[in-house]
């Protein structure tokens, strides 16, 4: 009834606006600002006593012309303080990635559960400067220490541009509640080891769009004058988030109120949005004013008699009262019976239209934004597709953004089922009772709006029992949903490296699993109506089916491409440990890039060690190849790949590792040679060896090597395979003597 009386006020008679200026807002008998424009509101505040605590003390250096603060924790210069956003904006010095090297740096003051603070992903991106540098955010892992899993980017070398987009300036948004500022960096540069090729920071994305092509500019749009000028002392600015405890006995005051309220990360008002954490806020209630975070109340009554806009006392005069005020005729008596009637009639009437009337317009403004977002999201052209004799219409559903927030329980966190650098899948449920993945994009990017719509109807056209189905997608929404099936028993990844005594992965079941996925690439790269290179093969991309079954999943950097088309040039995208240096040196992916990354999976299996070996600072690949190359091998493989696999194919499956990780892509076997050879070793593993001698003849291939080193006179896998075992390849030797 509160907000209905609110409304009509607002649209009818614009009667109430909370009194501005003159109280302050800062703790009684203390400054409240330091300078000329900088407000310090209670719980900031100059000194001990004037401040909540330590993290909210502020310093103000009056030795500048004019004064400036300082946020004492962090020894930086605040520009300013807001209770409204509850934020508070900092000035921060860049840090430069020096040329060739890999390392790791601290790029801001670092916060942590402990203190009220927390870098707003909201309002801050991660920069970095100059081209030929890598740059990943850490996150903390209990067994493998600090590891790049939160994203990251890198700028590709061009032509300076106005803007951050990508060419000789990157930008990415920072995770949630992101606490350590700490990234790693690898530097490609081709200055001299030792020298500064570019420079990293956090930045609110303000600066990025206002001040950032004012320094280019201002450095006559030299690149290397700009370098210069970052190196003597710029600063940009930061915005942390803050949170202050909130006694009882504060919300227990009449006056305040404080709540629970989810805040958003994106500026949306859609009603479906999920990209939100809870927070504490605190304001003064109807009637009151002032700073609801000061201690013994900071809310006083406003005195609406003392202004006419804040009252409707048309006749008679008006009583100010706690909170609100009555309006009394000239004789001094309440006028009941004129009020009662007034209420009872007009109130009703107004409150009635009202709410109709505002019920009206949000549904008209919800309306409006799907229609935006399905333009701008391509919608138009999908439609035109899928009428198309050839565009596959049976095979996508065009859902409601209602439906899949339904599905979702309108995206609960428990349906969180992963988060990767494309996005965040959820699981649900539609009204048919099917279980579905719902992928949510978790940063928006520009990119071409044709190529995405082909590429929904090329991936729903896909039809391969080891390639997760996309069933269709939501274009209503911000950012396009994408809806998959659901996959049950989670990620090839977790069960590699998160150990399941309940139900551990044999020897057996890692070979069919590679093959199948190894066949579901094939199938991609060369069976689908136009090839797709999948560009982010990745263990926790291969999902596991109920009888666990391999089916490869997350198509966000996928590209199709033409049938006489050998690459696509496009700026470095992928997961660090499985990209290939070809494509990271060149911005070419070609099919064989696909190959190198499914390598570095087989490798996983072969080893049960993560991509990137946190312990020696070096990527599993290339760890894997120096003990191929010494024939120790054997040393690194899982103990249970030892235990269970015959020497032979565990020898063959580790030798076409090591050709899928050479580093020259020519040299690399297609992935319809290593589904082939995959089937190879699983047919011979059963005995199945008619069957496997069948199934060469069917695809066409009647020699596959096994080992360059082998030097075999016969004529199918699994007669290389056979006299493999009986060699003296110092591979097997090795493995022999690893078993013994």
């Amino acid at each position: 009834m509160r907000l209905m009386l609110q409304i009509v006020l607002l649209l009818l008679l614009m009667l109430y606006t909370r009194m501005g200026g003159g109280e302050s807002l800062s703790k009684p008998g203390c400054p409240d600002t330091c300078g000329n424009n900088v407000t310090i509101p209670y719980p900031f505040g100059i000194g001990a006593e004037c401040s909540a605590n330590e993290y909210f003390r502020v310093a103000c250096d009056n030795t500048t012309n004019p004064p400036k603060p300082f946020l004492e924790y962090m020894s930086l210069e605040a520009l300013e303080f807001s209770l409204d956003r509850k934020v508070v904006r900092l000035l921060q010095g860049v840090f430069p990635i020096n040329c060739s090297t890999n390392t790791v740096i601290l790029v801001g003051k670092t916060v942590s559960r402990s203190t009220p603070f927390r870098y707003s992903s909201l309002y801050n991106r991660l920069v970095v400067i100059g081209c030929g540098n890598e740059v990943r955010m850490l996150d903390y892992d209990t067994t493998n220490g600090r590891i790049p899993s939160f994203g990251g980017c890198n700028p590709i070398c061009g032509s300076t541009s106005p803007s951050c987009n990508g060419i000789n300036c990157c930008q990415t948004t920072l995770p949630s509640l992101f606490e350590e500022a700490e990234v790693f960096y690898n530097s490609t540069g081709n200055g001299r080891a030792g020298s500064v090729c570019g420079y990293t920071f956090f930045s609110d994305q303000r600066w990025l769009e206002r001040d950032y092509f004012r320094y280019l500019n201002r450095s006559g749009g030299n690149w290397t004058s700009f370098l210069l000028e970052m190196s003597s002392g710029m600063t940009v600015p930061l915005i942390l988030e803050w949170e202050l405890d909130v006694s009882n006995a504060t919300t227990s005051l009449q006056g305040v109120k404080c709540m629970n309220e989810s805040v958003y990360f994106a500026a949306s008002l859609d009603d479906d949005a999920s990209n939100f954490i809870n927070t504490t806020r605190c304001n003064c209630d109807n009637g009151f004013q002032g700073n609801p975070y000061l201690p013994g109340g900071g809310c006083r009554d406003v005195d609406e008699c003392s202004n006419s806009s804040l009252n409707n006392c048309a006749f008679g005069h008006c009583v100010n009262t706690f909170g609100s005020f009555v309006c009394k005729d000239g004789g001094g008596r309440t006028n009941s019976a004129l009020i009662g009637i007034s209420s009872a009639t007009g109130g009703l009437i107004l409150l009635g239209g009202a709410w109709i009337f505002s019920k009206v317009i949000r549904r008209r403004i919800k309306a409006n934004r799907k229609k935006r977002f399905f333009k701008q999201n391509g919608g138009i052209l999908l439609e035109q597709k899928l009428s198309s004799n050839d565009g596959g219409g049976e095979n996508i559903t065009l859902f409601a953004s209602k439906e899949l927030a339904l599905a979702t329980d309108h995206y609960n966190e428990n349906r969180v089922l992963g988060r990767g650098g494309q996005g965040t899948v959820y699981k649900g449920m539609l009204p048919d009772g099917r279980l579905v993945a719902v992928k949510k994009s978790k940063k928006m990017e520009q990119v071409d709006m044709e190529a995405f719509i082909n590429e929904v109807v090329i991936l729903s056209q896909i039809r391969h029992r080891n390639v997760v189905r996309l069933l269709g997608c939501c274009l209503e929404t911000e950012v396009p949903l994408l809806v998959y099936e659901f996959v049950p028993n989670g990620t090839l990844f977790e069960h590699i490296h998160e150990h399941n005594d309940e139900f551990p992965l044999s020897w057996k079941m890692r070979v069919r699993i590679a093959a199948e996925a190894a066949a579901a690439l094939s199938y991609l790269h060369y069976a689908a109506s136009a090839p797709i290179y999948h560009r982010d093969v990745k263990s926790t991309n291969i999902l596991l089916d109920e009888k666990y079954r391999a089916k490869v999943s997350d198509f966000g950097t996928s590209r199709s491409v033409d049938l006489d088309q050998t690459h696509v040039t496009t700026r470095v995208m992928g997961t660090f440990g499985y990209l290939d240096p070809e494509y990271f040196q060149s911005n070419q992916f070609t099919e064989k890039s696909d190959v190198y990354s499914f390598g570095v999976v087989v490798v996983e299996l072969l080893t049960g060690e993560r991509a990137v070996r946190a312990d020696v600072g070096r990527s599993l690949a290339a760890h894997f190849l120096q003990c191929m190359e010494e024939n120790r091998v054997s040393e690194i493989l899982d103990p249970k790949v030892v235990k269970e696999g015959r020497r032979k194919e565990v020898a063959a499956v580790a030798e076409l590792a090591r050709r899928c990780l050479h580093l020259n892509g020519k040299s690399r076997p297609t992935m319809k040679e290593v589904s082939a050879e995959l089937e190879g070793i699983r047919m011979m593993e059963d005995g199945h060896i008619l069957e496997l001698q069948q199934q060469q003849e069917d695809v066409g291939f009647h020699s596959i090597e096994i080992a360059e080193e082998y030097k075999f006179s016969d004529t199918t896998t699994f007669n290389s395979i056979t006299t493999a075992e009986s060699s003296d390849s110092p591979l097997l030797s090795s493995l022999e003597a690893h078993q013994n």
